[in-house]
């Protein structure tokens, strides 16, 4: 028996929909048992049920799973759920959330084919064909009230005629980048948000309203204050440069200038240096991507991350003394305690006047890689200077760090959900539905 039938109508020529027809996935009741049983309510009892799907690589998984966690903390009221496509997703989820005794949290392993699940990798982190992982669980996320997503992708389950649940966007990051800023944000219900300076560039763009969005939240940092304190990232007392290029070959320093700047820190003695690029960039982290950093994994004063947990919970932008990167939204996390950054432009970008672009002006930008030490002996020299700005632009973008954030995320989610169920039974049964089509 199929999970999924085949659907008639122009999607259902899709790739995407033929794979959910033709595909054996795992039974809805094994689904259940997974997630441990649970007792059959009277629709008057319901519970609100509200997911948090992690659908792709690690690193999103900390900007929304404390509010998972907070949610189901403070308002028992609602049944929470972490849904993930692999074992290593819900080993990472679990790892944190066994911290919150009292937040009762159910587990879901997703309907996925094992030929698919095995194409994962080992590590579990693979997930380049979420779509199919969404296809194939489309039955699974529409008996949701809510699904709180880090990503965009899952805007998909619309066109796929998943109707019920409301979509609850988190973000990942909070970077200047156009691509935090697409049209298709508006397709979300409810949006949450760091601080000021995302939330007058989304209002000014038309892609939040009024009573659909709350600010002042960036889980990630309630996640990195559980964390263990960090260790010394080498055992000498040079000052360390963290090298993070981003992963996208049109706007990355790495395709251009990377090899060189490795080489580089290879050769000279001044300063240590971290290469742990953007997670995607070298996902997954095999040992086979490893072997061309032979050379430069044997030197003491390098290290090379392709994508360990040390390059996601923020031990290296906690740990680094000088950020060295591109276009990375972790450098908005490097500045919440103010250093010096540089910023490696080699396709000459006329980024001065382009908001795309705004946290360049939070150190030196350089188009060449020729004398390193020089770039980084300007932005030390030329940091105290930029330290107000740096202090200024984390106000805008976060609002502020001292204190724990997900807890407002909690909150703003069972308050929107309380207030669109009482919409709904004002305005009759057929409100929701109708209201979802877009």
């Amino acid at each position: 028996m199929h999970v999924f039938p085949r659907r008639t109508g122009e999607d259902s020529r899709s790739l995407l929909d033929r794979a959910a027809a033709d595909v054996p996935a795992q039974s809805r009741s094994d689904l259940r048992r997974s997630a441990g049983d649970r007792r059959r309510r009277s629709p008057r009892s319901r519970r609100l049920r509200v997911a948090f799907p992690y659908l792709a690589q690690l690193h999103q998984t900390p900007h929304s799973l404390p509010i998972a966690t907070e949610l189901a903390r403070r308002h028992p009221e609602i049944e929470v759920h972490i849904a993930a496509l692999t074992d290593a997703h819900l080993d990472f989820a679990r790892a944190y959330a066994d911290q919150f005794p009292a937040a009762e949290l159910t587990f879901d392993l997703l309907s996925l084919p094992g030929m698919v699940r095995e194409g994962f990798g080992p590590s579990g982190r693979q997930v380049g064909r979420k779509l199919i992982g969404l296809v194939l669980n489309r039955a699974y996320f529409d008996s949701f009230d809510a699904l709180v997503v880090p990503e965009r992708t899952s805007l998909i389950l619309r066109r796929l005629g998943v109707r019920r649940p409301r979509l609850i966007w988190t973000r990942h990051g909070a970077g200047d980048r156009a691509s935090g800023f697409q049209e298709e944000i508006a397709k979300f219900d409810f949006v949450i948000m760091a601080g000021a300076k995302l939330e007058r560039r989304m209002l000014e763009a038309g892609l939040i309203r009024p009573g659909c969005y709350v600010t002042g939240v960036y889980a990630k940092f309630d996640y990195v204050r559980r964390m263990p304190p960090p260790r010394r990232l080498f055992a000498n007392s040079r000052p360390t440069v963290l090298y993070n290029p981003h992963f996208w070959a049109s706007l990355s320093s790495w395709p251009l200038v990377g090899r060189a700047v490795l080489d580089w820190a290879v050769e000279q003695s001044d300063y240590n240096l971290v290469f742990a690029p953007h997670l995607r960039l070298f996902d997954p982290p095999t040992p086979r991507k490893y072997e061309p950093f032979r050379r430069h994994l044997e030197a003491s004063h390098v290290r090379v991350d392709l994508g360990s947990t040390a390059s996601i919970d923020m031990t290296y932008t906690l740990g680094a003394d000088l950020y060295l990167g591109d276009v990375s939204s972790q450098v908005s996390e490097f500045v919440t305690r103010p250093r010096p950054c540089a910023f490696l432009n080699p396709r000459s970008i006329a980024w001065r006047s382009d908001p795309n672009f705004a946290f360049w002006n939070l150190g030196e930008v350089s188009d060449t890689v020729d004398d390193l030490r020089r770039l980084l002996a300007e932005t030390v020299a030329r940091y105290p200077a930029r330290r107000e700005q740096q202090l200024e632009y984390v106000a805008e973008t976060f609002g502020g760090t001292g204190e724990p954030t997900a807890h407002i995320g909690a909150d703003a989610i069972a308050a929107f959900l309380a207030k669109t169920a009482t919409s709904e039974v004002r305005s009759g049964p057929g409100a929701r539905r109708a209201g979802r089509a877009r």
